[in-house]
């Protein structure tokens, strides 16, 4: 079923909002447009909906389609709590802000600022791919500094990818989605939500003893400036392991985007983990940042 199918209905109140449209979700969440109900301030509203485990009751609440499903849904909603609260911690301008998160009808809600945009794997969709080195930079350099502060606080993202980067005016991004945020330096068993996407995620995030770390975030936020390039998703990292036929992007695209940026992408991309920058300032240090300046409307690709 599609995420309309279990949204709560336009009018609903929720805590001291109020629902007032359906703006999408997956497969564990749905999100909604509210207001505040004292000065109606627009927020956006995340609720923990796992559509394959949970369903709606006659008071709306949300509950576990059968017994064998309550506990996790109980864990999900646990970890649904905790994502929120880390968010509440990283205040970067570049990163959602949470503002409040609790719980009511039997499961958890996540509010976060209402900020006009669109997803950036929608900009990659309609225009496939082709995105200009000046907003490529644009975007990347501001979500790297970001995750810069993540990483500070000993967490890792484990989802980036172009579906999880809202694009504001002028470019400027934000990173969305932390349902799968975990401590450094755990290898995947100790991991209890894993969140694996196909292209984005490098092959120690799918090996039941691979050594996550910044870089792992690295390679997904690379994948996602070659998918601004290429139009679409890099192949799976298995895939790669068993016979990488990825082209270089130093040779695939050397005709339209400057050597650093394309570099960068390689490097960051690399199969082995430890071939890859290690942390944050090492990428940084060698993309050309003094393009990652905020676009006028006319620069901005049309959504």
């Amino acid at each position: 079923m599609s995420s309309s199918e279990y949204a709560l209905p336009k009018g609903t109140r929720v805590d001291e909002y109020t629902i007032e449209k359906l703006l999408g979700g997956g497969g564990f969440s749905i999100v909604y447009r509210a207001t505040l109900n004292g000065d109606k301030s627009k927020v956006v509203i995340k609720e923990y909906m796992p559509t394959t485990i949970a369903k709606r009751d006659e008071r709306l609440h949300v509950i576990a389609i059968n017994t064998d499903h309550e506990e996790r849904l109980s864990r999900g909603r646990r970890l649904f709590f905790q994502e929120a609260s880390t968010l509440t911690t990283l205040k970067h301008p570049n990163i959602v802000n949470v503002s409040n998160f609790f719980r009511a009808n039997g499961t958890v809600y996540m509010v976060m600022d209402y900020e006009p945009g669109v997803n950036l794997q929608a900009y990659i969709k309609k225009h496939k791919g082709n995105l200009t080195e000046r907003f490529i930079i644009t975007v990347f350099v501001p979500l790297l500094k970001g995750l810069k502060l993540i990483h500070s606080h000993g967490l890792l993202h484990l989802d980036i990818k172009p579906g999880n980067v809202h694009i504001r005016k002028g470019g400027n991004p934000l990173l969305l989605d932390f349902g799968a945020a975990h401590e450094m330096m755990h290898t995947r068993q100790f991991q209890s939500n894993q969140v694996v996407t196909p292209g984005f995620s490098p092959i120690e995030q799918l090996d039941p003893a691979g050594y996550i770390g910044p870089w792992t975030d690295i390679y997904a936020l690379g994948a996602a400036m070659r998918a601004c390039i290429e139009g679409s998703s890099p192949p799976p990292s298995p895939q790669r392991r068993e016979k990488d036929t990825l082209r270089p992007a130093t040779r695939a695209f050397k005709k339209r985007y400057s050597t650093p940026l394309l570099k960068a992408i390689d490097w960051a991309m690399a199969v082995d983990p430890l071939d890859r920058p290690q942390e944050v300032d090492e990428l940084l240090a060698t993309l050309p940042i003094e393009k990652a300046t905020l676009l006028s409307d006319a620069e901005m690709p049309e959504a």
